[in-house]
């Protein structure tokens, strides 16, 4: 097997052995081949290096998926910039915070495909293209000293924190391709697979687990830049045959289904789906295996470990909503100096999948990454199989009464009603304790109320653990990933925390 040392080595590989066969399918519908897609990302590479691009620049791309992003963060890989692919659908305010923090060379707006995108530009020059319409803005070249060899960043993500301050993980090329063989590995990708492509490649979970994983293999990719349970569902019936995606996704798809009166997926070739990037919930998981008819398999992943630390390799049926043990060639341990229960700690990661550090910020990088160790800030247990359960986010944990209560078990209790599609639950302080809030979507409005819902969890929760109150929205703020946005609750529902409990 090649040994690679940069991404776009990935698709350089099939051009001797399958230059024809498909390797990205465009959101217009459109299949482009391997080698079409090694010859766009020349394309762009003569671009950005006649806009300035060079070895250390950083190269931001606003864009949601189409073909441009992935051809864009190979040229970067060609060049030895870095790409930093962010999503369109941000506020004008948090890409500037963005821009200001990353002082790219060039940025790149994907307005063939986005509206949010062509109005990010304004007035920026546009760039025609092979590979879709872009506008281009111009910055202060910048460069970081570049290391030879894979260890070399490749892109710089940055992350939906729990503040206003951007935060850059750098990634290097080595931590990438370890990826995409973990992840290609993990879902025995073939060649013959085709992978349904609605994860963000402004996301860890895109770019390395979805885009990556698929090119180290030579799978097809279908570009979606937003997520539609009718889409997918057409897509199933049209040959997609991979699902890599979030439980919110495997809910709103379910949704749809029910509406249509459909409870099983048939007729489709469909071979392997899976759930990461939020905690996966029993009673969708059952329902999941029920209308797909294949496992649900699980994994964990951030950032900052380049997606993977473990995944599931469940059969049908299988009770277990663990996220699997650990990937090979990936170290997982404990810190058990957390809390009351001697056998929940953070969890911590080792290997080829940690993160170079973060973008100008060493105190932070030194804070996260200690003797080669990666803190991820989630708290976890490790259970007689070698298999890591994630019991919750540390700084979501919530201590009433003096006792810990773990959001992902009051969102459980809740998520079993038939009429929820979602919930999440933040803790807040009151009075010397901490409240728990509860916020619900259910399957239509009017499906079910907060007093309904606190019967029911009071059947199937201890009453430490219940929720203080309950509040049923329409909508979660979530991320373009699905993942929900707990930091931004407070906020975003502060006109109904000001009311009354009735």
């Amino acid at each position: 097997m090649t040994a690679f040392t940069r991404i776009h080595q990935l698709i350089d590989q099939h051009l001797e052995i399958r230059p024809d066969a498909p390797a990205i399918k465009d959101c217009d519908g459109q299949i482009y081949s391997w080698a079409t897609y090694a010859a766009f990302t020349h394309e762009a590479e003569e671009l950005l290096r006649a806009q300035g691009a060079a070895p250390g620049e950083r190269v931001l791309i606003v864009g949601e998926n189409c073909l441009a992003m992935p051809v864009l963060l190979n040229a970067c890989s060609r060049i030895g910039a870095w790409g930093v692919p962010i999503n369109a659908r941000m506020s004008a305010a948090e890409i500037s915070r963005i821009r200001s923090h990353a002082n790219p060379v060039l940025t790149l707006y994907t307005s063939g495909i986005s509206r949010e995108a062509a109005a990010h530009a304004g007035e920026a020059p546009a760039l025609p293209t092979g590979f879709g319409a872009l506008h281009i803005g111009q910055g202060q070249s910048d460069p970081e000293p570049m290391p030879d060899g894979p260890d070399a960043p490749a892109v710089l993500l940055y992350t939906t924190g729990t503040t206003g301050d951007p935060k850059g993980v750098m990634l290097s090329h080595a931590n990438l391709l370890f990826a995409a063989k973990a992840s290609a590995d993990l879902r025995k990708l073939t060649a013959e697979d085709h992978v349904y492509g609605a994860l963000p490649l402004t996301h860890v979970f895109g770019v390395a687990s979805m885009l990556m994983a698929s090119a180290r293999v030579g799978a097809v990719v279908e570009l979606v830049p937003r997520f539609d349970p009718a889409k997918l569902y057409e897509a199933f019936l049209n040959g997609a045959n991979v699902l890599p995606a979030v439980p919110q996704m495997h809910a709103l798809l379910m949704a749809y289904a029910e509406k249509q009166g459909i409870t099983k997926l048939e007729n489709a070739p469909l071979r392997y789906v899976s759930s990461g990037a939020a905690p996966l919930d029993p009673a969708w998981k059952r329902k999941a295996e029920a209308f797909y008819g294949i496992p649900l398999q699980n994994g964990y992943g951030m950032t900052e470990s380049t997606a993977g630390v473990s995944g599931t390799r469940n059969a049908i049926g299988d009770p277990d909503t663990s996220v699997g043990p650990p990937l090979p060639g990936v170290e997982v341990s404990l810190d058990l100096s957390f809390g009351e229960d001697p056998n929940v700690g953070e969890v911590l990661t080792k290997g080829p999948h940690v993160m170079l550090g973060y973008f100008r910020n060493p105190q932070a990088t030194a804070q996260t990454v200690q003797d080669g160790w990666l803190r991820t800030g989630d708290l976890g247990r490790i259970d007689d199989r070698g298999r890591l359960h994630i019991v919750g986010r540390a700084k979501e944990l919530i201590i009433r009464g003096g006792f810990n209560v773990y959001p992902p078990e009051v969102e459980a209790a809740l998520n079993d009603h038939p009429a929820v599609v979602q919930s999440a639950v933040i803790g807040r302080q009151a009075g010397g304790d901490e409240e728990i809030l509860a916020f619900v979507q259910p399957t239509a409005p009017g499906a079910v109320d907060a007093a309904a819902l606190k019967t029911f969890t009071a059947e199937r929760l201890a009453g430490y653990k219940r929720p203080t109150r309950i509040f049923v929205v329409d909508a979660l703020p979530a991320a373009a990933t699905g993942k929900i946005l707990k930091h931004k609750f407070l906020d975003h529902f502060a006109a109904l925390l000001a009311e009354e409990p009735s």
